[in-house]
């Protein structure tokens, strides 16, 4: 089985999607909510497909200053993926060892496959609401004959890394990391497969892709992520064209019957 290490920071405003509000109509206690929306859906997917779910979470210590205080964040991810989930007895948590995001990344997967002999490690993020258990377990049938399989998001991120043998992780998942991770697998003498591209949220203009793929799987009777598109509902977020360009808007009659 692969191990599925969800990189997940506790929902606080500054936390999560830290630039979000700044470049969309969200505040900053309404990106937090979104990002534990994310966050519900995705350890849901890992629960539901063969992957072991790992809780990988930040210190105190990792955290801005003003997010700091309240419950720690092992237990702040505990409560949510327990309530998620009904029982955390087969989920995994461990605290996030490095000083920057791919340390951390890289910390975990190169333990995991080299200390614990794991087949195979995925590094994800509550970023896309859409990694779904067939998405996992298609990537875990790649690693069976590869040494990466990485899922391509927008600009070059990648919203899924999996590995069978530890890579040279420096920086590896800053800008375009799909390119990296690639690049850097291939040094290592291993094959690099890939899984379908979906879109993950950064910024604003990422729910560009979200809320309509959102809106149209639901009216196409299609599954959705439950927790992610009842926060899209509940707030009202559409999108629109002005000006030849798609913009991000909020329907104030859903949000004032929410």
């Amino acid at each position: 089985m692969t191990v599925i290490a969800v990189l997940a920071d506790p929902p606080r405003p500054g936390v999560g999607y830290p630039t979000l509000p700044e470049t969309s109509p969200l505040s900053q206690a309404e990106a937090s909510d979104l990002y534990e929306a994310v966050l519900r859906d995705t350890v849901r997917a890992v629960d539901r497909s063969g992957g072991d779910l790992l809780v990988n979470y930040p210190t105190e210590e990792m955290l801005p200053e003003p997010a700091r205080g309240g419950d720690p964040p092992e237990a702040e991810l505990r409560a949510i993926v327990a309530d998620t989930l009904g029982s955390v007895e087969d989920v995994r948590f461990e605290p996030q060892v490095g000083s920057n995001y791919s340390a951390r990344a890289g910390n975990t997967a190169t333990h995991l496959l080299r200390e614990e002999d794991a087949a195979s490690v995925a590094i994800v993020e509550p970023t896309t609401p859409f990694l779904t258990r067939q998405v996992i377990d298609a990537a875990a049938m790649k690693l069976r004959s590869s040494g990466a399989v990485l899922g391509p998001a927008r600009r070059g991120r990648c919203y899924y890394a999996g590995f069978t043998e530890p890579v040279d992780f420096t920086d590896a998942f800053a800008g375009a990391s799909v390119r990296t991770l690639a690049e850097r697998t291939r040094e290592a003498g291993e094959d690099v497969e890939f899984v379908r591209s979906l879109p993950a949220i950064r910024t604003g203009e990422d729910l560009l892709d979200v809320v309509p793929l959102l809106r149209a799987r639901f009216a196409a009777e299609r599954v959705v992520p439950e927790h992610t598109a009842t926060f899209v509902h509940e707030h009202g977020l559409e999108t629109r064209e002005a000006d030849g360009d798609l913009e991000l808007v909020r329907d104030e009659r859903v949000r004032g019957d929410s």
